[in-house]
């Protein structure tokens, strides 16, 4: 395919997204709101949006230590860096197992791959997260403990090991494109489509899946669990965007993306927020972005509520 006929689709290219969308629409200044979960967190439990809960936050190398006795409070949790990007140094520990032999305690973590890690594996894990391996730029970093989240039933049939996740690209607090993230077995049970996760477009009228991908290559079942990938139908659809639609008057960035879960208590919670969220979004829905930006830079009306934002999205996209 060449280039003329990827622009008569609408495909945004890399250049465009951070020339004419996201250097003109994302105010410097609010970057971190994004780029530092733990900021993200605090921020959104100002403004009344669901998160996760953070246990603990490690941000230097003594806290370490101590930091197995602390881990025995919680029967599961996420480790992630605060600062990190697409997926990389998550954890997700589903079982701590104590053990005690010859006087000895031995505390080792279930990851949700069903491997297991010594404890000190775990704070190595941590080390270099706080070193910044796994963070924007390398830059020193906090390692987040944070509670892990609950899989919603719908998903059973459509996931593997892990949680998925909802992207919704958000363009001056309205959603313009949407996709469903599902763990794999060759992602390692993460909703990473870097490391192999399926992307499946969804209707922004309705939330149906319409088309899925794994690294660009369409497919129509999911390769673990065999499942059509047709026909699902997220619930709490409308919720969905006015919780992403709200992200944007949180941060005040007008080009983001924002990573939602769906739990099976609560609903739609906010997981992160991306301000260079990736264009396979695109692929995965088998349309392109611009023509959804440009109508609403042309013809959105202004001083709307989220509800209200979502609602247009619904009907136009």
């Amino acid at each position: 395919m060449i280039f003329r006929d990827l622009k008569q689709m609408g495909i945004l290219g890399i250049n465009n997204r951070v020339g004419r969308y996201i250097l003109r629409h994302n105010k410097r200044a609010n970057y971190p709101l994004v780029d530092n979960k733990v900021l993200t967190a605090q921020r959104a439990a100002a403004w009344g949006i669901p998160t996760p809960e953070n246990y603990l936050v490690v941000e230097n190398y003594g806290s370490l230590k101590n930091l197995h006795l602390k881990l025995l409070n919680y029967d599961s949790f996420v480790i992630k860096p605060a600062k990190g990007s697409q997926g990389n140094g998550i954890i997700v520990i589903k079982e701590i197992i104590k053990e005690e032999k010859h006087g000895e305690i031995r505390i080792l973590c279930r990851r949700s791959n069903d491997k297991l890690m010594d404890i000190d594996e775990v704070k190595h894990h941590i080390s270099g997260i706080l070193s910044g391996l796994y963070s924007l730029g390398g830059q020193s970093d906090a390692a987040i403990i944070q509670a892990k989240i609950d899989k919603h039933p719908i998903f059973d049939d459509y996931s593997y090991s892990g949680i998925p996740d909802i992207r919704v690209i958000v363009f001056e607090g309205f959603p313009v494109m949407s996709m469903v993230r599902l763990p794999t077995k060759s992602s390692d049970g993460k909703a990473n489509l870097h490391q192999g996760a399926i992307g499946a477009g969804l209707n922004l009228s309705n939330g149906w899946t319409n088309n899925a991908v794994i690294n660009n290559q369409v497919v129509d079942t999911h390769p673990d669990t065999g499942h059509n990938l047709s026909g699902l139908k997220l619930p709490f659809w409308r919720e969905i965007l006015e919780l992403a639609a709200h992200c944007y008057d949180m941060v005040e960035l007008g080009y983001l993306g924002a990573d939602i879960v769906l739990t099976p208590d609560q609903g739609p919670i906010l997981l992160e927020l991306n301000a260079r969220p990736g264009l396979g979004i695109q692929i995965a829905n088998l349309a392109g972005l611009v023509p959804r930006l440009e109508k609403i830079r042309r013809e959105a009306p202004h001083n709307l509520l989220a509800k209200e934002r979502a609602d247009y999205s619904m009907k136009n996209f």
